[in-house]
């Protein structure tokens, strides 16, 4: 039977001549005066769906629109903004949706605006409070006439929860 004799050795730190660890600073005094070492770039934190969608949106030929949970743009593409009479995409960013300049009015002759409680039933916002896809026709005030326009909208999740949704539009 073959005999193995094992020798072990303490060292102080910085004393190995060694395999340098794979995680870290590379082992050894000399190792971390090195130039070729540096301590790894923070990383960023990964995309959500919700950030995605946002990032598609604003490159989107069709017109589509993202809020977020407290009802603000936080992305349109210029088609949603043309079919909607909102402000350009960029300067929509950032304000309520029916602070944006969107004029939403009833289906009635008089074509009176739309009540609060009304405005609460639009898809983009029954999508964030429902928590489920929400689908309607909307009458879009645009300066000197009026847009039918399809709506379906749904929710957009962020860790399990409602962030906000994503709409798609079509005019009738």
């Amino acid at each position: 039977m073959a005999h193995v004799e094992l020798e072990l050795e303490v060292l102080a730190p910085g004393e190995s001549d060694g395999v340098e660890p794979t995680t870290g600073p590379p082992a050894g005094a000399a190792a971390w005066a090195s130039p070729s070492w540096s301590p790894p770039a923070p990383q960023r934190p990964a995309p959500t769906s919700f950030t995605r969608w946002a990032e598609t949106v604003f490159a989107a030929d069709e017109p589509c629109l993202v809020i977020d949970r407290s009802m603000t743009i936080v992305a349109a593409s210029a088609s949603c903004c043309a079919l909607l009479g909102l402000a350009d995409p960029r300067t929509a960013v950032g304000l309520p949706l029916l602070d944006a300049g969107l004029r939403l009015v009833d289906f009635t002759a008089a074509r009176s605006e739309l009540t609060e409680t009304e405005v609460d039933k639009i898809p983009p916002l029954l999508a964030v409070t429902s928590e489920r896809q929400a689908r309607g026709l909307l009458r879009v005030h645009q300066g000197d006439g009026d847009a039918t326009v399809d709506a379906i909208a749904t929710p957009l999740l962020v860790d399990g929860a409602v962030a906000g949704s994503l709409t798609f539009f079509a005019t009738v």
